[in-house]
């Protein structure tokens, strides 16, 4: 099949994107190459695709361009059959700094995606949610009719997002699935996340550093697991026109998270706090019922494995991944 990836140079993106290469289809990626992060974690995504391409015989196109681009948006949905939108500008941090931007490039560039899409039959839109949208926890874990009161400019985007897509599908019938992912982390994800900044700081000799008491929880979702249900998407249409948590229900606090990582790789180092970060949520835990009712969706990898599989990644990979030697 023909699919278009866009942000398919990015973490969430890449994965999927990279699986199904693999699985012997041709790729299309759309990713603007913003200098958020070292760019050199794109291409070594990039790279990755283009392997799996070669060796399944599938193919991989990279357009260097942004989603904002309608014209140029509208030309590659043109060639698609089914589009994965995971391009955003992400970061809640970054978000509160510049709102307008992070709504120029998540709502407008996804109504691009989606009237390109709506215009030319693509067989459907996969849309890549937050459980940013949630904000503040009534009560936990989140299920899909939780309000969503999101406390961040990013939350707020990707609850438009979402809902755009929605609309989409109710009135123009263009099949839409939207996954509001929680916490993925593992190979190639964004090097500023607290779990890369543990375990680059604990590689270091240096003690990790906790932004708040460390009492904040997370339901971590191992990137394998968001690359499965994805691809089962691709012909899959039992959640169409439906938004679902997908998270591992695998609920840590940032605390333990510390704790575990310095133990594995240096069990003698302190840990250290520093003030909280604005727009950050204080509580994310999933209930993925819905996912598992509609697509059979469970998620297979714990936080203590999916931790130890990332750590044994980073070692193996800290040349061109780790920011610390980057930068020595």
């Amino acid at each position: 099949m023909r699919v278009l990836v866009t942000g398919g140079a990015g973490f969430i993106g890449g994965h999927i994107a990279e699986q199904l290469a693999a699985s012997g289809h041709d790729v299309t990626i759309l990713d603007k190459f913003v200098p958020y992060y070292d760019l050199g974690i794109k291409d070594h995504n990039v790279e990755a695709i283009r392997e799996a391409a070669t060796a399944n015989g599938g193919s991989c196109t990279l357009v260097r361009d942004t989603l904002t681009d309608a014209e140029l948006v509208d030309d590659l949905v043109a060639d698609t059959d089914v589009v994965y939108h995971q391009a955003a500008q992400a970061g809640v941090r970054k978000s509160v700094e510049e709102p307008a931007k992070v709504n120029r490039y998540n709502v407008d560039g996804t109504v691009n995606v989606l009237e390109a899409s709506r215009k030319h039959d693509v067989q459907r839109v996969v849309i890549a949610s937050s459980s940013s949208v949630y904000g503040k926890p009534e009560y936990l874990p989140y299920d899909e009719d939780h309000p969503t009161t999101p406390v961040s400019p990013y939350g707020v985007s990707k609850l438009a997002t979402e809902q755009y897509a929605r609309v989409y599908s109710e009135i123009y019938g263009l099949p839409t699935v939207s996954l509001r992912y929680f916490t993925v982390y593992g190979p190639r994800m964004r090097p500023n996340m607290a779990m890369t900044n543990f375990v680059s700081r604990c590689l270091h000799g240096e003690p990790p550093v906790i932004y708040g008491t460390g009492e904040q929880t997370r339901d971590f979702t191992y990137v394998e697991d968001i690359r499965r249900v994805n691809e089962q998407l691709l012909t899959d249409d039992g959640a169409d026109g439906e938004i679902l948590n997908i998270g591992s229900t695998d609920n840590i606090d940032i605390q333990t998270l510390a704790e575990v990582i310095r133990d594995e790789i240096d069990p003698s180092l302190d840990i250290v706090y520093d003030d909280p970060r604005e727009g950050d949520a204080e509580h994310t835990h999933a209930d993925v019922s819905k996912a598992n009712e509609l697509l059979g969706y469970e998620p297979t990898v714990d936080i203590r494995e999916g931790v130890s599989k990332f750590i044994d990644w980073y070692r193996e990979n800290e040349d061109w991944y780790d920011p610390l030697v980057r930068q020595s």
